[in-house]
């Protein structure tokens, strides 16, 4: 199967972009919503986190209490790096079982940090990066989020550079202030770029 790993930063619109391939058929593989799934309620990675975190880090519906623990990954790269180790083996894991199952020309895998992880490069036929301005992403996550201007600069600055996404794409979708139309003009254009790579 053809894969195409999708990325952006945050607020940059992968999303969107994600669901305009999806409306042409093409199954998305999204590593973000794996791994919810894997920190909601009773998800499998929850036993290892309260057993390495403690309790606290457990909401009362057996869920991750994300933003404590998001406090603390922002503020001790020993407590991220720890996280990372017990929820990246089951993202991959899980990841590929979608892979495999997946059925299509060519499967999209949406990766918010392919750039940051090092080894997705090697994983992926092609990368598809989503572009916007810095000043773009803050605005629209603010929005989005409701968090504040300096909440926002705090995620990008643990992201990937703009600079770096663009270096390691082979593919570039605009997304910075681009009309919706406009939008889905480059998604389909390269939707036929894709589905001539794959073959199909």
């Amino acid at each position: 199967m053809f894969v195409v790993g999708l990325t952006g930063g945050i607020g940059s619109g992968k999303s969107t972009v994600a669901d305009l391939f999806a409306a042409h058929g093409v199954p998305l593989v999204d590593t973000d919503r794996i791994a919810h799934r894997i920190t909601a309620p009773h998800g499998m990675a929850m036993p290892q986190i309260a057993a390495e975190f403690g309790n606290v880090f457990v909401a009362a519906d057996g869920s991750l209490d994300r933003a404590r623990m998001r406090a603390l990954v922002f503020s001790d790269e020993g407590a991220r790096k720890r996280l990372e180790a017990i929820t990246h083996p089951l993202i991959r894991a899980e990841t590929e079982r979608e892979q495999r199952d997946a059925q299509g020309p060519y499967v999209i895998v949406v990766v918010p940090l392919l750039v940051e992880s090092g080894n997705w490069k090697t994983r992926v036929n092609r990368v598809l990066t989503v572009d916007c301005s810095v000043d773009t992403q803050i605005s629209r996550v603010m929005l989005r989020n409701g968090f504040s201007r300096e909440q926002v600069l705090a995620i990008i600055g643990h992201q990937a550079t703009r600079e770096a996404r663009l270096a390691a794409a082979d593919d570039v979708i605009d997304n910075d202030n681009v009309p919706f139309d406009a939008l889905k003009a480059q998604v389909d254009a390269q939707h036929c770029v894709y589905l001539s790579l794959a073959g199909a």
